[in-house]
């Protein structure tokens, strides 16, 4: 720009040049972008899951070669934040699946002339809770399962009893 005097009076008219505001959108929040759909999510970015797998065999690697403790420690914090991801992933599947499956059912059941049930939270937590006592069954890691919520139940059982001093 061109170097004025302050002393100078501003003309009364002068030309000002409208700059244009960038506006600036978040897609999360925005209609342009479009809808969330988890399933055409998934399908679209199907192919991470072979990058991740890649990925976490490579870390296995490289655990398999350090020789430094420090290293070594945040390789190990590395996998089993890899894990834990994949295992949360397959959980979010089979609850997707669970759904998609109960609402199959229930057009079903509409097109036949039934009116629709839906189950609510505390229906859905028990057969979950059935389905991961059946499949604890079938690998056979029930007993152990039962025998470490009863150690945690008696833990908090113990906890809320009144202890001798307050008697």
């Amino acid at each position: 720009p061109l170097e004025m005097s302050a002393k100078k009076p501003v003309p009364f008219l002068r030309q000002v040049v409208s700059v244009r505001k960038k506006v600036h959108r978040d897609p999360r929040f925005d209609d342009l972008s479009g809808e969330y759909n988890p399933e055409i999510f998934m399908k679209t970015y199907s192919f991470l899951d072979s990058v991740k797998k890649q990925e976490k065999e490579m870390v296995q690697k490289q655990l398999k070669k350090c020789r430094n403790v420090e290293q070594k420690e945040k390789l190990q914090q590395l996998l089993n934040r890899m894990t834990q991801q994949e295992q949360a992933q397959k959980k979010q599947q089979q609850i997707r699946e669970r759904e998609l499956a109960l609402k199959r059912q229930q057009r079903e059941l509409a097109k036949q002339g039934k009116k629709p049930f839906f189950l609510k939270k505390s229906e859905k937590r028990k057969l979950e809770l059935a389905e991961k006592y059946a499949e604890l069954k079938k690998s056979g890691k029930l007993e152990s399962f039962l025998s470490k919520k009863r150690k945690r139940n008696a833990i908090k059982d113990k906890r809320r009893l009144p202890s001798q001093k307050d008697l």
